[in-house]
């Protein structure tokens, strides 16, 4: 007679394998697939609650003009006015001052999360950081803007001694905002900025605006908000700029002597906020008309020696 030896299983050892079996695959596919790396986020030296920031080729160019209220230009594929080292094509509509106000509050507010990541903002609180009153009014004109903030799409290439040194939004849409959701019970926004964005800030390429002092600048003087980007893109203490580049730039459509009266007004503005000194029209080596001024450091000038424009407290963000 046959016997068979049937060995008895321990108990739980079918438990212990399936364990060791997970285990191992778990082992296995971490060295296959690596973790996927931390959305990046926007660090900027220099930024902070009295300051904002705006991609050098964003502030040379003219996306953001001091354009009239009404209709604005519909812009497709159009390559905007900047300087010779970029070119930047915009696809949406004319963008103003104003909203180049919300987008620098939006890319402040995206430095506390990282880039991708939904940004959470209450209504009121951005519009008071950004100098304006609470309404019905007011909230409509924001939520009219995070639209077309969120269509306005770009292609950037830049140079450096004729070689390609950026290129983003060819591959894949580049909006000036991602993307947002509002939540009528919160009253409030989530939007979303594209990571890609930080390569526009890289190297420093980036003005700082003094932002108590842009607050301090006069309704109807949006020339001067868009003069006082102009003036943070570059540290030389004299700066000069030909006047038709100047009104290319900004969209003024009406006559160069209309031009220079409200070029001269918006001078006079930032040398009342203390941005700029001196500023004047006058006449190239080579006979070209040309404005320009001497830059005010803004760290050795006296903060809050002049009242907020919109009669608000602060341009603080709380």
């Amino acid at each position: 007679m046959t016997l068979t030896l049937v060995r008895a299983k321990q108990p739980g050892a079918a438990a212990a394998a399936l364990a060791r079996l997970a285990e191992n695959r778990r082992a296995a596919a971490a060295t296959k697939a690596p973790a996927a790396a931390a959305p990046p986020e926007l660090f900027l030296p220099g930024l902070d609650e009295l300051r904002r920031a705006m991609p050098n080729h964003i502030a040379r160019s003219s996306l953001f003009s001091p354009v009239a209220r009404g209709p604005k230009t519909l812009h497709r594929e159009t390559v905007l006015v900047t300087r010779k080292d970029a070119v930047v094509k915009f696809w949406g509509e004319q963008l103003d001052e104003a909203q180049a106000d919300v987008w620098m509050q939006i890319m402040y507010e995206a430095r506390t999360r990282p880039l991708g990541e939904p940004i959470l903002i209450c209504r009121a609180r951005f519009l008071r950081a950004i100098g304006r009153h609470t309404g019905k009014y007011e909230y409509a004109w924001l939520h009219r803007t995070m639209k077309a903030l969120s269509f306005a799409m770009l292609v950037i290439e830049a140079t450096s001694g004729d070689k390609p040194k950026l290129y983003v939004g060819a591959s894949g849409a580049l909006h000036m905002l991602d993307g947002f959701d509002y939540d009528d019970i919160r009253k409030e926004y989530s939007v979303r900025v594209d990571p890609r964005w930080r390569y526009l800030y890289e190297n420093r390429e980036f003005a700082l605006i003094d932002w108590t002092k842009r607050l301090q600048i006069r309704q109807g003087q949006d020339m001067a908000k868009t003069l006082q980007r102009l003036v943070a893109t570059s540290d030389d203490i004299v700066q000069r700029f030909r006047l038709e580049w100047l009104k290319e730039k900004m969209q003024y459509r009406s006559p160069m002597r209309k031009f220079k009266s409200s070029l001269d007004a918006a001078m006079k503005e930032l040398e009342r906020v203390e941005i700029i000194a001196a500023g004047r029209i006058e006449l190239s080596t080579k006979g070209i008309e040309q404005a320009a001024w001497t830059r005010l450091d803004s760290r050795t000038s006296y903060r809050g020696s002049v009242p907020l424009a919109s009669g608000l407290r602060s341009g603080r963000a709380g």
